[in-house]
């Protein structure tokens, strides 16, 4: 009997049920987690589902490129839905890292802790839904691992045009607490900032005398072969 139990056991846990555990809202196995995901409650304030929306997220650091001072971003910043539609996202992890997609200000009747969560241990994807109410507003999209959002993994999600923009949003709003790059100002960095004016003045004079000398030996060559041409 005893053998029997193992046996049994052991098979549960190594089957895909036990691999990837669903704990009521959660989601999540070694590779992924999804935390309330909504494909088909409806809000209180919706009568049916207005649009189906299916949009894909990709993340990581060549995204934030195109932002000075920015180490992760999303493909994009910000998304536009109608009142009660029903967003169905596609998850992208470019990176090696972990990274995480959570909009914020949800419900809380409908969404614990007015959130919904998918994150990506490192390259891969996912998928998941979740439908918004009918109220106008601005939902913020951002990672929440330790300085993500920060160095630039930060959008928005509005909701019939939105309530405002919210700040910080790479490209969109001004931040909070701009990033600073002031120069430490030692004799060593005056010493390398007057050397790259003086070669920023000779770099020029020296092309410049390069080529009236060029001219000049040219011109040289051609009043010698004018010369041999010429007939005794």
């Amino acid at each position: 009997m005893k053998l029997k139990t193992i046996v049994l056991l052991s098979m549960f846990m190594l089957s895909p049920a036990y691999a990837a555990m669903n704990h009521s809202r959660m989601i999540m196995d070694d590779k992924m987690m999804i935390m309330n995901a909504n494909p088909d409650k409806l809000p209180q304030d919706c009568q049916q589902i207005s649009e189906n929306v299916d949009i894909t997220i990709r993340a990581g650091h060549k995204h934030a490129l195109k932002f000075t001072g920015k180490m992760f971003a999303f493909d994009q910043q910000e998304w536009n839905v109608k009142p009660c539609a029903k967003i169905n996202i596609t998850f992208i992890n470019d990176d090696q890292i972990r990274h995480q997609l959570m909009v914020h200000g949800l419900p809380g009747y409908l969404y614990p802790d007015g959130m919904v969560h998918l994150e990506l241990y490192g390259e891969g994807q996912l998928q998941a839904s979740f439908i918004v109410p009918s109220q106008k507003k601005t939902y913020l999209v951002h990672c929440e691992l330790p300085q993500h959002a920060e160095k630039g993994m930060k959008a928005q999600l509005k909701v019939d045009g939105g309530d405002g923009d919210l700040p910080s949003i790479p490209g969109i709003s001004a931040p909070v607490n701009a990033d600073s790059y002031t120069v430490d100002w030692t004799p060593v960095t005056w010493a390398a900032l007057v050397f790259c004016v003086l070669l920023g003045f000779a770099i020029p004079l020296v092309m410049i005398s390069n080529a009236a000398s060029g001219k000049a030996v040219i011109a040289k060559i051609w009043v010698y072969l004018q010369t041999r041409r010429k007939p005794k």
